[in-house]
């Protein structure tokens, strides 16, 4: 690879993939699929031997050490090239081409992974305590003990081979489902007054000072999908039963349950995560929007309002090297090792961050495998909201450059611990911003800072109610546009409360939430994930020399503990719910501090 042009100090990054592959047509595609495919070959010889193995421990610990090896290393061949597809593919959502590749490589890494489908299903028949009896007999194979973990919960709804590779090879093709609706979002052309605006821009423009400009893209979002609508709704119905046929095959007692099983988390945290938010409503977010109706001289505010500037000056600008100076600093200040880490992204092209047509909206950090660099995805304009993101999107890659020696399958972190990093650089920031701030900046501070709360807890937990009361009703048949937009309307006008008024159109917003399609009951995990944070800084003020071995070692853990026996060095218990009602409670503080300053 040739070595990076430096480009100016705030030009916007866009990243470069040759690191992978230097394009669609790059032999190395090809040979990496074709390794991924030897690979699982001889992995797919071992079948039968687990079962055959089971009454010599030792001999089943040498193949269970084995056999997942050679999956891992084919996981990282077929990751690669999905990644890089993906990746290719989201910043070119108007691309056929790109679109066909990315469908192509889906399909063929389907077919190949159906190879060792039989794997888990064979680890699956054995028992737990023969599995027990062959790590013991064979040390080596104890290393994969957390991934043995995860895959033992998913026995009870493993169907039978045939079944499993016919929704394996079935997958690519309602995986187009999702393609569709990427393509229709990243097509549409949201009218604001005389402009034509992306849709990142336009969902952007929602915060923006003027409230004219505010009002004219929060029409323009409710007017775009009404050509779409029918690609829009049937590709989440479609989906949704889809998702209903295989939960029912698979005994999954909720639609959430599936997703609970993939993030290692009991239902019964879920639960009372949703309560302990839900009772809050009234004391943070119904109390919050009536402070800030008072301070915009309103009676109610519009939804177009519910993240408008307090002030009507134009909201400070951040340029590129500003904000990435801000970001590293504040890394720093926790741990050297963090902020080195995520300089490394800045330095070489790994991030993009230039918003332009085509590209999708939202911001992720892709991790690809253990032995490859994560990439990071983002639309920056020049917010403050920007400058979080930045520090939101990093804190992932640093989370998943410390957890890359764990190896890629160990690495992978459930969605209640993926968040953690995240949200946390994302507060590292905010703090920095509020020790500098004073007088008025202040109190918009700390007023963005309780939208940011809103936006990552009540918000999402109101999503997570309104996909729960759409898959319950989706069971009974299909849904049409007004009735999940009601059910939408719903889900967040009791969320948000009397003081913001959801003007027509607001019904449509749901289009535009992709983890509703992309992942659904994703969602709860940014309110786990904030709330879990809220406790590790507040554990952080308590003892900050103390905190940070314990946190850097959280990190590099990857996906081989669960969310309990992270957490547990720092004191704290999930399962509790007085955990959950005390994260709420802190946010509530923050609407305290803030009605002291109106």
């Amino acid at each position: 690879m040739n070595a990076p042009v430096k480009p100016p100090a705030n030009a916007l990054p866009e990243w470069r993939l040759d690191d992978l592959y230097a394009g669609r047509d790059d032999p190395n595609v090809e040979r990496d699929l074709e390794a991924g495919a030897r690979i699982n070959r001889e992995l797919a010889a071992l079948k039968g031997a687990f079962v055959a193995a089971k009454a010599d421990p030792a001999q089943l610990g040498e193949l269970i050490d084995r056999g997942i090896g050679l999956y891992q290393a084919a996981t990282d061949k077929l990751w690669g090239v999905g990644a890089y597809a993906g990746l290719a593919a989201s910043t070119a959502r108007d691309d056929p081409a790109w679109a066909r590749f990315e469908g192509d490589v889906r399909t063929r890494s389907s077919q190949i992974a159906a190879d060792s489908l039989f794997f888990t299903l064979e680890l699956n028949e054995l028992e737990d305590a023969e599995i027990e009896a062959a790590l013991q007999a064979h040390p080596a194979a104890a290393h994969w003990r957390p991934w043995l973990r995860r895959v033992r919960l998913s026995r009870p709804h493993e169907l039978s081979h045939d079944l499993e590779r016919l929704l394996l090879d079935r997958g690519p093709a309602v995986a187009n489902w999702v393609r569709l609706y990427d393509e229709t979002l990243a097509t549409l052309a949201i009218r604001a007054g005389r402009e034509s605006l992306t849709l990142a821009e336009a969902l952007n423009r929602l915060s923006d000072a003027d409230a004219a400009r505010r009002k004219s893209a929060a029409q323009g979002l409710a007017r775009a999908p009404e050509a779409k609508s029918g690609a829009l709704t049937l590709a989440f119905n479609t989906l949704a039963f889809e998702k209903q046929v295989e939960d029912r095959w698979r005994r999954y007692a909720t639609p959430a349950a599936s997703r609970h099983v993939a993030n290692e988390v009991d239902a019964e945290a879920v639960a009372a995560l949703e309560a302990a938010v839900v009772a809050s409503y009234p004391r943070f977010s119904h109390r919050y929007y009536a402070l800030k109706a008072k301070v915009m001289g309103k009676t109610r505010l519009d939804h177009w309002d519910r993240n408008a500037p307090l002030s009507s000056a134009a909201p400070r600008r951040y340029g590129w090297e500003q904000a990435r100076q801000m970001v590293l600093e504040s890394f720093d200040a926790l741990a050297p090792r963090f902020a080195t880490t995520a300089a490394r992204f800045f330095d070489e092209p790994w991030i993009d961050a230039q918003p332009r047509p085509g590209k999708q909206s939202g911001a992720y950090s892709h991790p690809v495998t253990s032995q490859r660099h994560p990439y990071v995805f983002l639309n920056f304009m020049g917010e403050r909201r920007d400058v979080l993101t930045l520090a939101h999107e990093l804190g992932h890659a640093v989370h998943q450059t410390l957890a890359a020696p764990q190896g890629t399958l160990l690495a992978d972190t459930p969605l209640t611990l993926a968040e953690t990093a995240s949200i946390f650089g994302e507060g590292l920031v905010f703090e920095r911003l509020l020790a500098e701030a004073k007088g008025p900046e202040r109190r918009d501070l700390l007023a963005g800072k309780i939208e940011d709360g809103l936006n990552t807890v009540v918000r999402q937990i109101a999503f997570h109610r309104f996909e729960t009361r759409f898959h319950d009703a989706r069971a009974k048949g299909e849904l049409s546009a007004g009735e999940i937009g009601g059910m939408f309307r719903e889900a967040m006008s009791e969320s948000l409360g009397p003081s913001v008024r959801l003007n027509p159109g607001y019904e449509v917003y749901w289009s535009y939430v992709s983890h509703f399609v992309h992942a659904p009951f994703y969602v709860y995990a940014y309110a786990f994930g904030n709330l879990l944070v809220e406790a590790l800084m507040e554990a952080r003020r308590r003892n900050p020399d103390g905190f940070t071995p314990l946190y850097e070692d959280l990190l590099a853990a990857g996906g081989a503990r669960t969310y309990v026996e992270a957490l547990a060095p720092f004191g704290l218990d999930p399962r509790d719910p007085a955990f959950w009602s005390g994260g709420c409670a802190r946010l509530e503080r923050l609407v305290d501090e803030f009605e002291a300053l109106v």
